[in-house]
């Protein structure tokens, strides 16, 4: 199972929310790129970088911040937040993204969507699906859709769809542990699927169970931040997966 960390990008520093309300903000680091190496240095190849300001201005804003990190690491970024045209999609991949994660673009104009996992293909187009009570939330997880959770995933999954983050909102930030009941069923209901967890990881031994239920990665955010898992520790896991 891939270890993924999270950095979420407010004002070009470091951030974190808690289940994606923006009064929660809480600094970790001034300086991304610093967090980013740090990282590097214990081994971690995956970065899952979100443009929290480019979700709540729907259109990309903090592309300065991954290009300076695609080019100073070597970790593979998947970027999300606010990614709605293809100029945003062009915008991102030449300022070093490895792979985009759109989600309230899926919601709201499939078609686009699309498009994209037709023009880029399915390994560098990743499906957001963010849920609250198993209900699809879009704009930066200010609104909630009528579209349920799983019927939504295999929707995408008959249109080549193979990357799927799934973030339980209610757990997100909140460090009680992750859904894994949900990730189960999801597994169970569909087919062939990566599904990336995402949201309320908060101990190290959750992750081999992640692992077992057959999550592809897992991204871990405030855990990390909070000093509840520790570099070492994924480091060690890293090396001995």
């Amino acid at each position: 199972m891939r270890i993924i960390p999270a950095i979420d990008i407010i004002d070009g520093k470091c951030v974190r929310l808690s289940k994606g309300d923006y009064d929660t903000k809480k600094i970790y680091n001034e300086n991304p790129l610093e967090v980013a190496k740090e990282f590097e240095d214990y081994g971690i190849q995956y970065l899952h970088l979100v443009d929290l300001d480019g979700a709540k201005s729907k259109h990309i804003v903090n592309h300065k911040v991954l290009e300076q990190i695609a080019t100073k690491t070597n970790l593979k970024i998947d970027f999300g937040g606010g990614l709605k045209t293809d100029e945003d999609l062009k915008i991102a991949f030449e300022n070093g993204a490895n792979q985009i994660t759109g989600g309230s673009i899926a919601v709201k104009n499939p078609e686009t969507f699309l498009a994209w996992i037709h023009t880029y293909g399915p390994d560098k187009i990743i499906l957001g699906a963010d849920a609250n009570n198993e209900k699809i939330a879009v704009s930066g997880w200010q609104e909630e859709s009528d579209k349920e959770l799983i019927p939504f995933i295999q929707e995408y999954q008959k249109e080549r769809v193979a990357y799927v983050i799934c973030t339980d909102i209610s757990k997100d930030g909140m460090l009680e542990g992750p859904s894994f009941t949900l990730y189960k069923r999801i597994l169970e209901e569909t087919k062939e699927l990566n599904l990336i967890a995402s949201g309320g990881i908060s101990t190290f031994d959750e992750l081999p169970k992640l692992a077992e239920l057959g999550c592809e990665g897992t991204i871990i955010g405030k855990a990390i931040y909070e000093n509840r898992i520790s570099l070492k520790q994924l480091e060690n896991y890293i090396l001995n997966s």
